[in-house]
């Protein structure tokens, strides 16, 4: 580990990379990891963006979020299990939204399982839950 993480619009290229985080991210058990091919369909949508976070040339992290209207949703977000503590999740969250201001956007949402430990991320962030 450099800790110089860097984080950057993803490319279909960086597919492998992402599904490297994902598979290390999601517990299997709870079925929230997406598949190669619903990350496809992420890359050709102009109103969604896949960031990807890396530890030098080490892929640590990533989220996607879409656009739509005044409205952008927090679509999936992982940080590798390894590279956790270390603010990756917090700069993942600060990148979507300015992304998503710029992108024409006023309100932000995301959806979690109750027993999620990134709720606290999430409040860090100045999430409240709403439903």
């Amino acid at each position: 580990m450099t800790g110089e993480i860097r984080l950057a619009t993803a490319r279909v290229a960086d597919l492998a990379a992402v599904m490297r985080v994902m598979d290390a991210a999601f517990d299997p058990a709870y079925g929230e990891a997406w598949s190669r091919a619903q990350l496809l369909t992420l890359f050709a949508l102009p109103s969604a963006r896949i960031c990807l976070a890396r530890d030098g040339e080490t892929p640590c992290g990533f989220s996607a979020a879409r656009v739509a209207g005044p409205e952008s949703e927090l679509l999936l977000l992982a940080v590798d299990p390894a590279w956790r503590g270390r603010g990756i999740g917090m700069a993942l969250m600060a990148d979507w939204q300015s992304w998503a201001t710029a992108e024409g956007a006023e309100e932000y949402f995301l959806e979690m399982r109750a027993d999620n430990d990134a709720v606290h991320l999430y409040e860090r962030s100045g999430f409240s839950e709403c439903g």
